[in-house]
């Protein structure tokens, strides 16, 4: 709960940021959704790349598994050499995965604790405000006290007002000002769609939440030949997600549901995006053509220098003038040596 917290007041301040610059909640969730996607585009993007090093490996695994059936030692060690020829790190998946866990987690308690994590008010002072409220005669029943205790207080401002003396002046003023942020193409996105009794036009946020949903995980499945076979309970899960998503958006504040909406609205197009121009097909093919790329340049280099042909012939006659000189030398020094000898014999007769 506290690092969700601890992320969502960081995210709050882009929240609030946002809010200054457009003075409308609605709007403000929508740039703040697509800022956060984009910030967590590369894990995506690396996400699709660790699905395309897997399924180019899962031949090669088969393999392994067949080969090496009933030795388990020596199919973890064939699999590991595997994992190292690739360069594929088993645990960098999980790690993707995770990551942006909590910070998607952080954004649902930006939107869904606006006092805390957007306008940055003690959480101490909040707590006084919501014990306090909820025992004043003819205002406690109008404070629901719990999640969206701080979505209330924004809701019931102007009634609460005069009994909120544990905030400053300043800290009024912001509420005050985000208070009147909240109405949204004529919504007050602080009303509950339940409450509303279908008597506004509160019911499109949980509508829109399903459509939303359903059409997403529809198209993907009708992308993705793999869904597409699942079995039949699976399939019933992933209608049963969406059901169960628009059930809550209907029971929860407009702004949570709105939240949620335009989260699965920017997923939606996110994932068409990569599918398009990052899917496992197109990575492991620029890592394919990297590779052969890189062996190609390490090849040139450890090719020999060829010789070229004058300085493979020139040294060949001047060694062979060298060799020559070198046994006509002794041949000469024999000569002399016999003359000479020669002579002495012709002397002493």
């Amino acid at each position: 709960m506290e690092i969700f917290n601890w992320f969502g007041s960081i995210l709050g301040y882009l929240l609030w940021f946002l809010y200054e610059i457009v003075p409308n909640y609605g709007v403000a969730i929508i740039l703040f959704t697509i800022i956060t996607k984009l910030l967590l585009v590369p894990f995506s993007i690396k996400q699709q790349k660790s699905m395309a090093a897997n399924s180019k490996m899962a031949a090669k695994q088969q393999e392994i598994r067949t080969k090496y059936a009933n030795d388990k030692l020596k199919m973890q060690e064939e699999m590991q050499k595997l994992m190292e020829q690739e360069g594929v790190n088993p645990t960098s998946g999980c790690l993707v995965t995770l990551i942006p866990f909590p910070i998607m987690l952080g954004i649902y308690y930006t939107v869904l604790y606006p006092l805390q994590n957007v306008l940055h008010i003690s959480v101490d002072s909040i707590n006084k405000a919501t014990a306090l409220l909820s025992q004043i005669p003819g205002v406690g029943t109008t404070l629901n006290a719990g999640y969206y205790s701080q979505m209330e207080i924004i809701k019931h401002f102007d009634q609460l007002r005069p009994h909120l003396t544990m905030f400053t002046g300043d800290e009024l003023s912001r509420m005050e000002s985000l208070s009147r942020g909240f109405n949204f193409c004529g919504l007050n996105l602080l009303d509950t769609p339940q409450s509303s009794h279908f008597l506004t036009f509160m019911w499109l946020i949980p509508a829109l939440c399903l459509l939303t949903s359903l059409l997403s995980q529809v198209i993907m499945m009708k992308m993705q030949p793999g869904m597409s076979q699942q079995q039949g309970c699976m399939k019933w899960m992933l209608y049963l997600m969406p059901l169960l998503t628009a059930w809550i958006a209907y029971t929860v504040p407009g702004a949570v549901g709105f939240y949620w909406t335009i989260q699965t609205a920017v997923s939606f197009v996110q994932s068409l995006l990569l599918r398009k121009f990052c899917s496992p097909a197109i990575v492991s093919a620029k890592a394919e053509a990297q590779r052969v790329a890189l062996r190609e340049v390490e090849e040139a280099r450890m090719k020999p220098l060829a010789v070229p042909l004058k300085i493979q012939a020139g040294p060949a006659p001047k060694l062979q003038k060298k060799e020559k000189a070198v046994t006509q030398q002794p041949q000469k020094q024999k000569g002399k040596q016999k003359q000479s000898s020669d002579d002495y014999r012709g002397t002493k007769k």
